[in-house]
């Protein structure tokens, strides 16, 4: 091909994008150095490079909220991050921003989450290290873990954007600025959904200002609170949201943690998955020579708490119930 298409891609972000966009061919680059591809980008590439990894396929088991729900509709860790990706491209695209660099970042955000979700986040603190993070676990699987421990090589600004997704670290860049706020404008709106599915609020409970403001609808909320981001940011080097929006949201975010994520109904197993976590945990640390590749190999080069951490961290609730099974629950004897 006499032009690369990459080439052409890369041209095009210098003439589209916004002067705040963050230009592929300005990135930092990669811990270890490979050819250019010829029809992709640098983000592209790492979008492609999740997608394809054990860690991505794995969230389609891993707890979102409501622990092994039998109702198919209940998110999981993957729905949501395909959720969180959806929305972040919309904001990306309105502010004309980078949106490979923002859809790599959305999508491998939520790759080193822990089975049972927050749940098991709670464990490696108490086992493991008490700063433990999802985000920096994240960090460890594209570098450490994924690839039978040659990690996925990605670049500079989608790691950054991955790491600082929650909490109150901020991005380097407004791509990844983006995936926080997507993040949070999915999981606010999904798990009202899923929590009135389950029986655990019904809109009713919610206060009326607050619907009144962003809407009683699922579409509606996350149409007001995306275009709250994209009028407040539009021709500004920030992300951020329209005050009165941004009032409603924090508020409305505080109402879930009051009536959903702390409630003993929508955690009803949460306290038999920690305490099976914690059995493994133990039990791995006394015979890490159990573990797995590339666990094994992390166990003699940083330690058995850090490789039986990544292990765990690494499993799908499935795969933690059947090892739990298969260590400590008796088997049936057959004669």
């Amino acid at each position: 091909m006499n032009e690369k298409i990459a080439d052409i891609f890369l041209e095009r972000e210098k003439q589209t994008l916004s002067p705040f966009a963050f230009l592929t061919s300005n990135t930092r680059g990669r811990e270890k150095t490979y050819a250019p591809c010829e029809i992709r980008t640098e983000f592209q590439r790492d979008r492609d490079r999740i997608i394809h990894s054990r860690a991505f396929r794995r969230l389609m088991h891993k707890t979102q909220v409501f622990i092994l729900p039998k109702d198919e509709l209940y998110r999981t860790r993957m729905t949501h991050t395909m959720e969180v990706t959806q929305i972040a491209r919309i904001i990306a695209r309105a502010l004309r921003l980078n949106e490979d660099l923002t859809e790599a970042a959305a999508l491998g955000h939520d790759l080193g989450h822990t089975p049972f979700g927050h749940a098991g986040e709670q464990v490696m603190r108490k086992c493991f290290d008490p700063h433990f993070s999802h985000a920096a676990q994240s960090i460890r699987v594209v570098e450490r873990i994924e690839n039978d421990g040659e990690g996925l090589n990605l670049t500079w600004e989608v790691k950054d954007g991955i790491l600082n997704h929650s909490g109150s670290d901020t991005a380097s860049t407004l791509e990844g600025i983006i995936v926080k706020y997507a993040d949070r404008i999915a999981y606010i709106n999904h798990d009202i959904d899923d929590a009135c599915r389950g029986g655990i609020i019904s809109l009713d409970d919610i206060p009326a200002p607050l619907l009144r403001t962003l809407g009683r609808g699922h579409s509606d909320r996350i149409n007001t609170m995306v275009s709250s981001v994209i009028e407040a940011s539009e021709g500004e080097n920030r992300i951020a949201m329209t005050p009165e929006v941004g009032q409603a949201t924090d508020e409305l975010r505080a109402f879930l943690f009051r009536n959903v994520y702390l409630n003993p109904k929508a955690k009803g197993e949460e306290n038999r998955a920690k305490e099976m976590l914690e059995m493994l945990y133990h039990h791995f640390i006394s015979h890490s020579e159990l573990l797995p590749s590339p666990y094994d190999r992390i166990r003699d080069e940083e330690g058995a708490p850090r490789a039986v951490c990544d292990y765990l961290s690494s499993i799908t609730d499935r795969n933690a119930i059947d090892l739990f099974t298969k260590l400590f629950v008796p088997q049936v004897w057959n004669g």
